[in-house]
Parts: C-alpha cells; structure tokens; sequence
C-alpha cells in the first residue's frame, strides 16, 4: 500500500473513532447522576422551575437528538454553555487548554531527550553496574503513580525544603520565574514518570537492534559502541522508538490530570474535575473529548511516522 493510500486510512479511522469517541462521552455524561436542571437552579428550586429549564435546555427531548445538536454545535465550534457559570465553555476552555498544552510542552521537552539519553546509555553499557542500577530506578519510577511522586515531591521541596509552592496558580500575564516556579512540580512529576517509561523502552530497543548479525560483525572488527549506535542501530529504531515517544506523550493526557489535581494547576484537566463535581456536563463533555482526542491524534502521528521511517516501507513504496 502506498504512504498515500496508508494516510487516507489512517484519517478515516481517525474520523469514526472521533465519532465513537463523541457517542462514548455524550453517553457517559448521560448516566452520571444528577438532573442538570436541579444543579443549575439549586436545591431550593420548585419542582414547576425545574421542569421550565429542563425544556428550555432542551433536556426532555429524546437523548439521540440531544446528541446531534451538541455534536453538530461541535463542528461548528460551539462546545455550548456552562451550567454553572453561564460562560461559553470555548471561552472557559482557553486559558485552561494553553495552560495544560504549556505543562504538557516542558514536560516532553525535557522528558523525551532525558530519557532517550538514559535508554542508549543504558543499552550500550547493558548487563554492566551502570545499566543494572538505571535500569532498577527506571523499574522503580515506572512502577510508582503520579500521584504518589506528586505527594511526595509536595512534602519534601514545599513542606520541608519550602523551595516550591505546594500550589501551582498561574495568574494570567505571569513573569517568567512565577510561571517556572508553578509548572516545577507537576512538570517535574511528569518528567520522572514519562521518562523512566521511554528510557525502559528505548534501552529494549536499542539493545534488541545491537543483536543483529551485522551489528555483532562490526563489533568484532573492533568500532566502537557509540559509533555503531549513532551510525547504524539508531537508524533502525526511529520508528520504533517515536511510536514510544508518541504513546507516551498521549500517556499524557491520563497523568496530567491526576498531577493537576494534586497540584491545584488550573488546567483543562481540572476543569474538567471541577465540572464533573459541580454536574457542569457540557464542560465536562467538551474537556473529555478534547483529551481523547489529542490521544487519538498523537496515535495516528505516531503510526505515519513510523511508517516514514520503515525501510521495507520505503522499499515497497519505491
């Protein structure tokens, strides 16, 4: 199949996953409990008030189209209006998603050549004290939740060492040293986890690659091992190794939104939290399909650039 052909397919799926993906989140919303109508009036409000709003919402028609209102208003930009604050949500979205796209842009660059670093230096020296001890902390933080190494990253440089702020509030038009101050500890937490993931598998990689008959050959003949890994072996695990940039980039999108809750970082994933507590369901709607999205997204960059980077590809291709 051609690069071509292989892109169209791709966009495709992409297409009717983004559907499924909408239809998923419309229905999750659904079944959360709560009538939308009774949270935005309040407890006090009498049942004839309720009734009145849930018309004019909307509400007491049939859920399929409820579902192709909000998804028509969605391809036109109109992600609808929050309950609770009576905002646009497009307009509630903006701070949040840049401030989130600015957490998860430090995070990658910093995590992704950290970890590519760990990973061949881990491979060329494989089975020696180096690799045996990286290769325990990489397990070790692989292994440990966010949350976890955010609640102990807060106690030791907050609470004991009082460096950081044990909250992450970014006020908008923030210098340079406030915005570093904040995003240090989620980003921080962020960088341990990704990195330690890619690391793991970039050493898997690389290590795999330097067993191949022709790499044992030029070993023999005596060049050296970061030579025939600049050389030879990296070029090889391009593909391979963004596809587990990328996944873990999208991996993302699940520990930001535990580290925003625990850092109190006024993003789009808690956003999202608070909306889900206060039953603010388009807020919570737009905020979750943005998030499947970006990892939808992510997927399929990640499978045409691997695909660019295979040589049998390229070979048939040509």
């Amino acid at each position: 199949m051609s690069l071509t052909g292989f892109i169209l397919r791709r966009m495709m799926a992409l297409v009717l996953l983004l559907l499924a993906v909408s239809v998923l989140v419309f229905l999750g919303c659904e079944v959360l409990p709560g009538d939308v109508a009774q949270v935005a009036l309040g407890q006090f409000a009498t049942p004839e008030n309720v009734a009145a709003l849930r018309t004019q919402m909307g509400l007491d028609e049939p859920a399929a189209l409820r579902y192709l209102a909000w998804l028509a208003g969605v391809l036109q930009g109109d992600w609808g209006t929050s309950i609770v604050s009576r905002l646009p949500v497009a307009t509630m979205m903006s701070e949040r998603l840049a401030n989130t796209a600015m957490l998860a842009g430090v995070t990658t660059l910093i995590a992704v050549p950290l970890a590519l670093a760990l990973g061949i230096r881990m491979a060329i020296s494989a089975g020696g004290p180096v690799d045996r001890v990286l290769t325990v902390v990489v397990l070790a933080l692989s292994a440990t939740p966010e949350f976890l190494v955010a609640t102990l990253a807060v106690l030791f440089f907050a609470l004991h060492l009082q460096w950081l702020p044990t909250i992450s509030y970014l006020s908008p038009g923030s210098g340079w040293e406030s915005t570093a101050r904040a995003l240090a500890l989620p980003a921080g937490t962020l960088v341990l986890v990704v990195s330690a993931q890619i690391a793991r598998m970039t050493r898997s990689i690389i290590t795999n690659i330097l067993s191949y008959p022709y790499i044992e050959m030029a070993m023999l003949k005596g060049v050296p091992v970061h030579l025939i890994v600049a050389r030879h072996a990296l070029l090889n695990a391009i593909g391979p190794i963004v596809n587990v940039v990328a996944l873990n980039v999208a991996y993302l999108v699940s520990g930001i939104v535990v580290v925003e809750t625990v850092f109190a970082y006024p993003g789009l994933a808690r956003l999202m939290i608070d909306a889900v507590q206060s039953r603010d369901f388009p807020v919570v709607q737009a905020c979750a399909l943005i998030f499947c999205a970006s990892y939808v997204v992510l997927t399929l960059l990640a499978d045409i650039i691997a695909r660019l980077c295979d040589p049998r590809a390229v070979a048939t291709e040509g």
